[in-house]
């Protein structure tokens, strides 16, 4: 049976209350013999597409205990904060104390690089600050947790009252959600002739110089990264590489990871997954859902583009989403570098959406910890501004690198590792990104059209982006100006007839026919509007999206079955989604009368002039679930005419 964790709440302003469903008269209804636990016949829909997301180095945000600072190993730690290689200080207590000043940025979620306990040496100079040299995935890196919490003592897994359980409590106490980073593809490389000495909660289980039962792969490291038997089986930099073909070993990261979603962890970050074949990712991603249907996923595929074809096919096909490199970088050449294509080729990434299942919920980000920060590429803040107001207002799910609110950065060596990774030294609610950040984060949470709408272009030179977002009768049009002031003759906005404010600056434009006339936009401008429609309401709320139907302009797909809400099927009365890109069609269903039922569905395509096209399948069955919101993702079947 699939317990339901105590905290699911979600702060979207359109996530239903989720309360345990009344299983046991579903299971009459539906199926009085069956003793399945109804959970695993839908999921659960913690929207992750309103979210803003935050990420932070945990020993480089803040040090809110100084007694751990030391750790087990005093020689690592750097008290003057000089030596980029060594600990700084930062920990969970540290996160703690600036909760309330992340929560008032507007951020939602927060993604910690990982927090397990770490192999406590130098490997070429470097100790384990950023998380990803494992040595035991059951427990917490002792330099974050309280000195009376250390591993020592046993306390990690025997007792859920530690800093860490403290932590989950705050930020749902805030509404705000937690993101694990977690490593599958590898633990620790050698150090002085250790290496992989891997523990279960305190007790050594696997020794990479000892690996009598092959927990490890031993190819040596990767020296053809075009090769993709390589890159998954060799080593990446000298980490100890797993051999994902051992259960023994599946058994025990999976085991881990559900370990920490009990203890309330709402989402995973999953580092380096193109180093490990798909196949471990869709039983992995299938094992960690039936223990967490609501659980939110996303994987670093290094370098990922639209245009790369396994990064597109894992996306698709591993049950998580992925880190939008591609956008990221079209982002860095247009705004940080200059690049003569400029918007050109941020919307040269969006008119490849359609590679993707589910472009709205890829990662959306300017820099982070494996790469200089956007101001060490170009340190004008106006800059800055408008890639930040970019991304909280494109498709997908922002998120910002700790710090950039308060321009943080250090240019040393090209602010490459790891001066990417600088203290956080400033916490100023006034400043110009942190102020962006919160009305952005706003809007995201009140107007569908940002979050789950489609994205469409108005205007665009190398120095001038317009666009909008849309879902069903909400609007959000988006003005942004690298370059010198200008003046834009007319703009196609499709805001309503009438005077509207500009979000960030409080800005009026009058909308004339759809249109904005004589538009100013200064040097390095954006103006947001907004327009909200009427919101779906109901008891649960399907959130229906299909893939892989190819429409025509004109044509609708929508949603046919035998309940009230679907039109009994009767076709004149099926429900119609929304299109988002030629490749996905959305929509939220509300269901009232047929919630806690059992019914049956199937996709149509309505086309004027002829015959409507239905999918050429038995009928897809679903039981709705009583209260909250589900997901029903979908792909097209082969159509055939009524």
């Amino acid at each position: 049976m699939v317990s339901t964790p105590p905290s699911q709440a979600s702060s979207s302003q359109y996530q239903v209350s989720d309360p345990q469903v009344e299983v046991d008269s579903l299971v009459t209804e539906a199926k009085p013999e069956s003793d399945i636990d109804l959970e695993f016949l839908y999921t659960r829909d913690i929207e992750f597409r309103q979210e803003t997301i935050y990420f932070i180095v945990v020993d480089r945000f803040h040090d809110g205990d100084p007694d751990n600072s030391a750790g087990p190993n005093p020689e690592l730690y750097d008290p003057d904060r000089q030596d980029w290689g060594k600990y700084w200080g930062g920990d969970l207590q540290g996160i703690i104390d600036k909760l309330d000043y992340l929560k008032n940025m507007g951020v939602t979620a927060l993604w910690l690089t990982p927090l397990f306990e770490q192999v406590e040496a130098l490997f070429v100079e470097q100790a384990a600050i950023h998380g990803y040299w494992t040595k035991d995935f059951k427990r917490l890196n002792p330099r974050f947790i309280g000195t009376d919490e250390e591993p020592s003592l046993n306390k990690t897994q025997q007792t859920k009252e530690t800093i860490f359980d403290r932590l989950i409590d705050e930020l749902h106490k805030r509404n705000m959600k937690m993101v694990l980073d977690i490593v599958c593809n590898h633990s620790n490389p050698d150090f002085s002739g250790t290496k992989g000495e891997l523990y279960d909660d305190g007790v050594k289980i696997v020794d990479f110089n000892n690996d009598e039962n092959h927990w490890y792969h031993h190819y040596g490291e990767v020296v053809d990264w075009e090769n993709e038997w390589q890159v998954q089986n060799c080593e990446l930099s000298g980490l100890a590489t797993f051999n994902e073909n051992n259960p023994d070993y599946r058994n025990y990261i999976k085991s881990a990871i559900k370990q920490w979603l009990d203890r309330g962890v709402d989402a995973l970050r999953v580092d380096t997954v193109k180093h490990m074949p798909i196949w471990f990712w869709q039983e992995f991603n299938a094992d960690i859902q039936n223990h967490k249907p609501d659980v939110f996923i996303f994987g670093e595929w290094i370098f990922s583009d639209p245009r790369n074809e396994r990064s597109v096919e894992f996306a698709n096909e591993s049950g998580m989403t992925i880190l939008d490199f591609g956008l990221c970088i079209a982002i860095r050449e247009a705004l940080a570098q200059g690049a003569e294509g400029g918007f050109h080729l941020i919307q040269d990434v969006l008119n490849l959406d359609h590679h993707y299942y589910r472009a709205t919920e890829l990662i959306t980000f300017i820099d982070n910890h494996d790469m200089p920060r956007f101001q060490s590429l170009n340190p004008d803040p106006d800059l800055l501004r408008v890639a930040i107001a970019f991304i909280m207002t494109c498709r997908g799910i922002p998120c910002i690198y700790y710090g950039t609110e308060q321009y943080l950065h250090n240019d040393t060596n090209g602010g490459d590792d790891p001066y990417n990774r600088p203290m956080m030294e400033k916490w100023d609610t006034d400043s110009p990104i942190y102020r962006d950040i919160r009305l952005l984060s706003g809007l995201r949470r009140l107007n569908p059209a940002v979050s789950m709408g489609s994205h469409w272009q108005k205007y665009i030179t190398p120095d001038i982006y317009c666009y909008i977002r849309r879902y069903r009768d909400s609007v959000v049009f988006v003005a942004m100006n690298r370059g010198e002031a200008v003046t834009l003759d007319v703009v196609a906005t499709e805001l309503p007839e009438g005077e509207h404010t500009d979000i960030l600056t409080r800005r009026k434009f009058e909308v004339k026919n759809g249109n904005l006339y004589n538009l100013e936009l200064g040097s390095r401008d954006v103006i947001v509007i907004s327009h909200l429609g009427e919101r779906i309401k109901g008891q649960t709320i399907v959130r229906a999206q299909l893939n892989g139907v190819e429409t025509k302009p004109g044509e609708i797909v929508a949603v046919i079955g035998d309940c009230p809400e679907l039109g009994n099927w009767d076709i004149a009365k099926a429900y119609r989604l929304e299109y988002i890109n030629t490749n996905t069609w959305f929509g939220e269903i509300p269901f009232n009368e047929s919630a806690g039922k059992l019914i049956s569905y199937k996709y149509i395509l309505l086309r004027e002039g002829s015959s409507p096209l239905r999918e050429n399948i038995v009928c897809r069955r679903w039981v709705i679930t009583t209260e909250g919101t589900v997901k029903w993702r979908d792909q097209w079947e082969t159509g055939r005419e009524s």
